[in-house]
């Protein structure tokens, strides 16, 4: 039960926010936009993909972002695909931490937050990387030992 409750708290930080971002899609988008451009070598990609789906590129990622952190959370917390899952998250979070906690680039006060903020990050990366290596592995009950 422990572990259970374990898993579904780790995730739950995905959960939420990723529901916030779908929920507020304008808001994470602009977010978005103030920090991460397109390579030129995507640019012919991301001009088709705007063609085909008549949004810009930040409302995409915030929409993928979204969608990456609800329903990566909910499958590691109910225990289905917990390795694939997990590594998403793991990934999407590390992605994230450089792109929106960038310490090393600040000073002050700023550094200070950003940096903490990263820490956290590195530390839910870890938990997660645990998930990837132990995927669906349920404790075996005390009383079955």
């Amino acid at each position: 039960m422990t572990f259970t409750i374990g898993r579904v708290l780790l995730v739950l930080i995905f959960i939420i926010s990723g529901a916030f971002k779908l929920y507020d899609l304008q808001a994470t988008a602009e977010q978005i936009k103030a920090v991460v451009t397109i390579p030129d070598a995507l640019s012919n990609i991301a001009a088709q993909i705007v063609s085909a789906t008549g949004m810009e590129i930040p409302r995409i990622l915030a929409i993928v972002a979204g969608v990456v952190e609800v329903a990566g959370g909910l499958l590691v917390a109910s225990n289905i695909g917990t390795r694939g899952a997990a590594f998403v998250l793991a990934l999407f979070t590390l992605v994230a931490t450089f792109y929106f906690h960038a310490f090393w680039n600040m000073t002050g006060a700023d550094m200070q937050i950003n940096m903490i903020h990263a820490m956290k990050n590195l530390s839910i990366i870890g938990g997660l990387l645990i998930f990837v290596v132990l995927g669906s592995w349920r404790p075996v009950p005390s009383n079955q030992m």
